[in-house]
């Protein structure tokens, strides 16, 4: 078990705070040092901040109505194409651009390498 203290700004307003979290691991005790659980969650958030929150916000995930059979792993399977694919043609901000891909659909089809018919 360990114990963080963290400094957390906001944003918007730039309220800083402080905020104590506990976490528990399984690494033994000599392998548990300071900087490697640093590590091991500050990669923990990174993989939520860049897929899941995604995944839960912009596509509003929790939200789908699809419960049946494979159905739900298939489309996640989607999201997270969708997401890798804006993500290795440069796109950082999801958000803005699945809208403007929306818009402009032979600008999505051009990511996946169909050209446009003239």
């Amino acid at each position: 078990m360990f114990r963080l203290t963290r400094r957390v700004i906001t944003c918007t307003t730039g309220v800083v705070r402080e905020e104590v979290v506990y976490g528990l691991t399984s690494l033994a005790t000599s392998r548990a040092d300071a900087t490697r659980l640093l590590r091991v969650g500050r990669a923990h958030w990174s993989i939520e901040n860049r897929s899941h929150w995604v995944r839960d916000v912009v596509f509003d995930e929790d939200r789908s109505r699809v419960r049946v059979g494979s159905i739900p792993e298939v489309m996640a399977a989607l999201r997270n194409a969708v997401i890798g694919l804006l993500r290795t043609s440069g796109h950082d901000r999801i958000a803005p651009t699945c809208r403007r891909l929306a818009a402009q659909p032979w600008a999505a089809l051009a990511l996946l390498g169909i050209p446009q018919e003239n």
